[in-house]
């Protein structure tokens, strides 16, 4: 069996029995360039959905009548849906074939992304978020399979280089489409202008690759093993986001979620540990390179898109920003992240990835220190410096952290624990969603309640404001108003520093981990255990 046949069995989950193996030979010229293009919009189209809403939760949530707390189910109900979905790809690839269902899961996305942007209520929305989730499931590992596939086995670092910056440019831009589109036309465009996109991939995929269909053979779905995936991510998930609504756990709905959370969660290890064909593959959690990069990986990541959801609502709610000027402060990170990231795919083979995670960490808890001195009166160039920052941070952050995770694994192992990584990864941004803007609502209440406690009537900045305020000619109760809304902004701009604060010092935390993980070689270490 070649070497790329090996590397694509192993990215599609498939294991194909002796005499099954296709000698698939690399595409060239223009069905290469074609087939680059179409897998990696495709992959593109995905990513950004998982960010373009981020800010355009006001508009959302306004004209949908609804909070902006509750609009955050938006992001995460699309993230737990997909993370859910990621550890089914390798049977259904192997059941379907990887062309068939890497079409399908674009067609699929593509229809949901048309309905989400006709949703009439949030529930709906949210129904075909969920739907649009799911869908979108295996369409990033098989992206994958189907690159590596078109390219000789030498020139696979390029094509995964090539992969990754789609994988750093859809972040960056989705918040900055979000907003102009959200600014000039109107939210549901967020997820029309996937439609033409979904096609054009769908259809240049299933003419280039149709005669590349990998081998397909009929394995037990362990459906005990999902199902009760899907109660302990989904309970957990809804336990988060309803937490401050529901007054935690004052409320019996949010305490049978927990207890729903915790036995799921239970019977899940106990039950997959034990089955011959699990939905989730746990013996790769006693390999400790995995485990520890799993772990920084999805702590980093909830961190970093906990930031992404965090920080356009504080300027849009309480600076006055446009979703527009708010996508443009996050956009910033691309500058160093797209300038960076050819260099640092070029060079991890021959540095100790170690050094690389430990940088990115260190720039990472550097962008959020300089954040936790937000005020509400800074300038756009103090809330975007810090933007620019963490590009340099991205940019250090995936390519080694994957060699962390993936370096060593024989081939029949790759696509497990590329599966199971993404699902940490993914849930783990689900989730700090939910934390963060739960937390920082929470501290916003509790600063608010203490800053109240200074304004009464002969307090001299009290009454100086109040006779300010009636200068202007509003009445005293426009003027008590005014000094509330002056308050608000003060408290959840105290919680939003806190945060960033906590995520400074979270993320030093982590290095310490780096450096329990034996020496690696980036790419070198994947690439050798691929080929092999």
């Amino acid at each position: 069996m070649t070497d790329t046949v090996v590397i694509e069995e192993a990215a599609a989950g498939a294991t194909p029995q002796p005499g099954e193996a296709q000698h698939l030979r690399p595409l060239q010229g223009s069905a290469l360039v074609l087939g680059t293009i179409a897998l990696s919009l495709a992959t593109f189209m995905n990513v950004l959905d998982t960010s373009i809403a981020n800010v355009s939760l006001p508009a959302i949530a306004g004209d949908l009548g609804v909070s902006s707390s509750q609009g955050t189910w938006v992001i995460t109900s699309f993230g737990v849906a997909n993370a859910i979905a990621v550890p089914l790809t390798g049977f259904v690839t192997q059941r379907f074939g990887a062309v068939r269902v890497f079409v399908t899961s674009i067609l699929l996305f593509t229809l949901f992304s048309f309905l989400c942007g006709q949703a009439p209520s949030l529930s709906v929305l949210i129904l075909f978020r969920v739907l649009q989730g799911a869908s979108a499931g295996p369409m990033i590992p098989l992206s994958q399979t189907l690159l590596l596939s078109s390219y000789p086995p030498k020139r696979s670092g390029m094509a995964l280089a090539m992969w990754s910056m789609t994988t750093l440019i859809a972040p960056i831009t989705g918040p900055l489409l979000g907003g102009w589109i959200t600014d000039n036309i109107s939210w549901p465009w967020i997820f029309y202008i996937n439609v033409p996109v979904g096609l054009i991939c769908a259809s240049v995929t299933l003419t280039l690759y149709r005669s590349r269909e990998t081998p397909t053979r009929k394995l037990p779905i362990d459906w005990t093993g999902l199902a009760l995936l899907t109660v302990w991510v989904g309970a957990l998930q809804v336990m988060l986001d309803k937490g401050q609504e529901l007054d935690w756990f004052g409320s019996g709905t949010i305490r049978l979620l927990a207890v729903a959370a915790f036995v799921g969660f239970v019977l899940f290890l106990i039950w997959e540990l034990h089955d011959e064909h699990p939905v989730v593959d746990l013996s790769l959690f006693r390999i400790p390179s995995f485990t520890l990069g799993t772990i920084m990986l999805a702590l980093a990541y909830a961190m970093f898109f906990g930031s992404l959801v965090l920080l356009p609502l504080w300027l849009q709610e309480f600076v006055g920003y446009t979703a527009t000027q708010a996508g443009e402060v996050l956009a910033w990170v691309g500058l160093f992240a797209l300038l960076l990231s050819p260099v640092i795919g070029r060079y991890v083979s021959v540095v100790d990835t170690r050094w690389l995670t430990t940088g990115s960490f260190a720039v990472f808890a550097l962008v959020f220190w300089m954040r936790s001195q937000f005020t509400i009166g800074d300038s756009y160039w103090e809330y975007s410096l810090p933007t620019v920052v963490q590009g340099i941070a991205t940019a250090m952050f995936f390519i080694p952290l994957l060699s962390i995770v993936l370096g060593g694994l024989p081939p029949h192992r790759i696509a497990a624990a590329s599966g199971l990584s993404n699902f940490a990864r993914i849930t783990a941004g689900s989730f700090g969603t939910s934390i963060y803007t739960t937390w920082w609502t929470n501290r916003a209440i509790l600063h608010h309640s203490q800053l109240a406690e200074h304004i009464y009537r002969g307090n001299a900045t009290t009454d100086a404001t109040l006779r300010l305020a009636q200068h202007l000619g509003l009445r005293p109760e426009q003027a008590l108003g005014l000094i509330d809304r002056l308050v608000q902004q003060q408290s959840y701009t105290i919680a939003v520093d806190e945060m960033f604060r906590l995520s400074a010092w979270l993320f030093l935390a982590l290095i310490v981990l780096v450096w329990l993980v034996k020496p690696t070689h980036g790419a070198a270490s994947v690439d050798a255990s691929a080929a092999h």
